[in-house]
């Protein structure tokens, strides 16, 4: 009787379990057993793995193999195992030495002829086994440097089942022939999911070479300081105006505000992309803030994570320490909306299936873009609008209370006008500017909370900014006023309150001034309070 042990690494959501992968030989009856709780695409691993051992040259063992996934009560889907029962199978067949195979951890699909053929999912699953006190992880080459942004784990890159068993085995590992150069490599089509490319909207980030500039803005001076502010304190945004003035524009241009990604931060959005299949290829680390705009005419499941099996990640997890771009919001069902309210003050979103309970992570700063009727000329000078009042507040009634409540920035985006068209010697700051304020304000935050596990000012609650950060006395007389005429919520004094510690923090302020609350509650409710819509002006 031979017997053999290796690991590999089953997904549940964006975490990993290390899954014990046993291979036992017993004389009889030549068939192949896989059990531990397999889904479709495991299952037919028996057939890949049995034609990439003989095409790479090795021997099938006719015994009664059987073939089992520990810990069993723990579901197993996709390919990534091909590699680990490959082995396993080897071990157990004495062609690799059992010993060798107990303390590494394998992943990686096999085709037919035995290369090894990469897997999402990659980085998250390398994360578990580190965790899991396993030093040497063997993973398909060209997923390698995914796998070696995590430290203290020895990574081998293999091509094919043939260089892993010459590896394992001391023996001189052969060289593979390259692919043809100038198609398309086949060994990348396993990182992306059909229907993730460029044009979708869905996780594609902003690099420096194609960054899209504030200064190509015209005008819409409210709304581009309530981008700043959004940018600086990482706080929501709703713009609403006609067609055409410029709402897509400057959410397209919020993420190249943003400051980059932190090494933890990067490593998080990479795992999520990695699940998802979606991480651009050659680029194996997201280092810059994601940006995802699903079509109005998305369902919840693709809006917070869902599908069949283990629940997959949504538009919510994707946007993960990015921007959340929701066009044409109140065309979206009202379902799918309120689904957002659990992810836009937790951070992360919990869904529950059958086949067990995910957790995502879900923080983002949502972008909500919309017409203020359906015309979208109900706010144009002149009587342009032909649309009744009752359709009118029925469209404006789909974006719920509970969910505008949640929104920390309310601005009006005006139309542009003819002589803001042709002024093109008054263009806006660029993007570079406002980048360079936002990031002094994250840093000036930062050095406020350090040590308090919040990094930005829409983190923090609302009782440690009463308590422990007070404003300025009598600065929050007129937000208060606000709350005792039932124009601002419990809620909404607290994101007024945070949303002041972001205009001081960008305006230089040690803390809130009776000024900085003012335009605060400006952003907020939308009521002009007399202060000019420019952070610093009222110093």
């Amino acid at each position: 009787m031979g017997f053999a042990r290796t690991c590999s690494v089953a997904l549940v959501g964006v975490e990993g379990v290390v899954v014990e992968v046993q291979a036992d030989l017993e004389p009889g009856v030549a068939a192949f057993t896989l059990v531990g709780l397999p889904d479709k695409s495991l299952s037919e691993s028996r057939d890949r793995v049995r034609a990439a051992v003989v095409n790479s040259g090795g021997e099938w063992p006719q015994k009664k193999l059987t073939v089992g996934l520990s810990p069993a009560s723990v579901p197993k889907g996709g390919s990534g195992f091909d590699l680990a029962v490959a082995c396993a199978v080897l071990g157990a067949a004495e062609r690799i030495d059992p010993k060798v195979l107990a303390d590494i951890v394998m992943i990686g699909e096999l085709g037919l002829d035995g290369r090894v053929r990469p897997v999402r999912g990659v980085l998250p699953a390398v994360l578990a086994a580190a965790d899991a006190g396993y030093e040497q992880v063997v993973v398909p080459e060209c997923t390698a440097a995914e796998a070696a942004l995590v430290p203290g784990v020895s990574v081998l890159g293999v091509r094919s089942l043939r260089q892993l068993i010459a590896v394992l085995t001391d023996e001189p590992v052969p060289e593979e022939e390259p692919d043809e150069t100038g198609r398309p490599d086949p060994m990348l089509a396993g990182l992306c999911v059909p229907g993730t490319g460029v044009g979708t909207g869905l996780g594609e980030a902003f690099d420096d070479a194609h960054a899209l500039d504030l200064a190509d803005v015209v005008g819409q001076a409210s709304a581009r300081t309530a981008v700043e502010v959004a940018a600086a304190g990482a706080h929501h945004l709703f713009l609403q105006g006609p067609p055409g003035a410029g709402k897509t524009m400057l959410a397209e241009r919020l993420p190249a505000v943003l400051p980059r990604l932190t090494r933890e931060e990067s490593l998080e959005v990479t795992a999520v992309h990695s699940v998802a299949g979606m991480l651009p290829p050659g680029r194996p680390l997201v280092d810059i803030a994601p940006y995802c705009a699903p079509h109005h005419s998305a369902t919840m499941q693709s809006l917070v994570g869902g599908g069949k099996g283990i629940a997959r990640p949504g538009a919510v997890s994707l946007a993960h320490r990015g921007v959340l771009f929701l066009d044409e919001a109140p065309e979206f069902s009202t379902q799918t909306l309120d689904s957002l309210r659990q992810p836009l003050e937790a951070g992360h979103v919990v869904i529950a299936r059958s086949a067990g309970v995910v957790r995502l992570p879900a923080k983002f700063l949502m972008v909500l873009a919309a017409n203020p009727c359906p015309c979208g000329r109900h706010t144009l000078l002149g009587d342009g609008c032909e649309c009744p009042p009752s359709v009118i507040r029925r469209y404006q009634a789909r974006l719920s209370g509970p969910l505008l409540d949640r929104v920390d920035l309310k601005v009006e985006v005006e139309a542009v006008t003819r002589s803001e068209l042709a002024g093109y010697g008054t263009r806006g700051e660029s993007t570079r500017t406002v980048a360079d304020r936002v990031r002094g304000a994250r840093e000036r935050a930062a050095a406020r909370l350090a040590g308090t596990g919040w990094r930005t000012n829409s983190e923090v609650p609302g009782h440690a900014l009463r308590t422990r950060w007070p404003a300025a006395p009598g600065a929050l007389d007129a937000a208060e006023l606000d709350l005792e005429r039932g124009f601002l919520t419990a809620r909404g004094l607290d994101r007024v309150l945070r949303v002041a510690w972001t205009v001081a923090d960008l305006s230089g302020h040690d803390r809130p001034s009776a000024q900085d609350v003012a335009l605060a509650l400006q952003l907020r409710t939308g009521i002009s309070r007399g202060v000019p819509m420019v952070i610093g002006a009222a110093t």
